[in-house]
């Protein structure tokens, strides 16, 4: 079974200088039906206005995934990390006991755009932690491979729950064979470009900012259709 959540099915929360587009249950935004897929609780998607950002806030007991799409994001926390994210950059932040951090836009011009995911941990009261890493587009480039994940592994992010999450860019033209299970869940978001769907002899189309909620789904094929722009997503394999 496949969902798909177009991008105006979203909720909208202008707070000033921070947009969001809001895929779940978050803030003033309170819809029981709509509060989490599985162990995901929040995507999302937010621009932040030049020298504008979120003052100092806590957190306990979440897994924080956060991608930077464009622009520059500034994080700063209590842990005593504090650095710039560029655009491809992916930040893991587990808020375990708790966790006191701040997001800004650092430019004088330029909007920054990042999705943050929150996810349920695998167990309360972790020691708190945090990372990141750049990820360039020819290495994500047509071909899917975890960077964050709860297993671990070299090169990867790892954060405190059973998830694999990918951020793939497709050239036009080209497919990937998902990674989908009738075990598990799979959300994917569509961050730019145009996608299709195959599965079981059907066909879905996704826009910029549509995803789909995917469970008990196989052989699923992922295929860029742009006819000269490049498709990239975020795939959340999950429990």
């Amino acid at each position: 079974m496949i969902k798909v959540v177009t991008s105006e099915e979203r909720h909208t929360s202008n707070k000033g200088p921070i947009h969001s587009e809001l895929s779940f249950s978050f803030s003033d935004y309170d819809d029981p039906s709509n509060a989490h897929f599985g162990c995901l609780l929040a995507l999302n998607d937010n621009t932040v206005a030049p020298g504008e950002g979120i003052k100092v806030h806590p957190h306990h007991d979440l897994e924080i995934v956060t991608y930077v799409v464009s622009g520059t994001l500034r994080h700063w926390d209590d842990l005593g990390n504090h650095t710039n994210l560029e655009a491809g950059c992916l930040q893991v932040m587990s808020a375990g006991t708790g966790i006191s951090h701040s997001e800004s836009n650092p430019a004088k011009q330029t909007p920054a755009r990042f999705i943050q995911m929150w996810f349920l941990p695998s167990q309360r009261d972790l020691q708190p932690s945090w990372a990141s890493r750049f990820y360039s587009l020819d290495e994500r480039m047509d071909d899917l491979k975890p960077l964050v994940s709860g297993k671990g592994f070299e090169g990867g992010l790892r954060v405190n729950q059973d998830i694999n999450l990918f951020v793939p860019v497709l050239r036009s033209g080209a497919e990937l064979i998902a990674p989908v299970s009738k075990h598990r869940r799979s959300h994917l978001f569509l961050l730019s470009g145009h996608i299709d769907l195959h599965f079981e002899s059907r066909k879905l189309s996704l826009n910029p900012g549509d995803a789909a909620r995917i469970k008990n789904t196989e052989d699923l094929i992922i295929r860029s259709t742009g006819s000269d722009e490049a498709a990239e997503m975020m795939f959340i394999d999950l429990p």
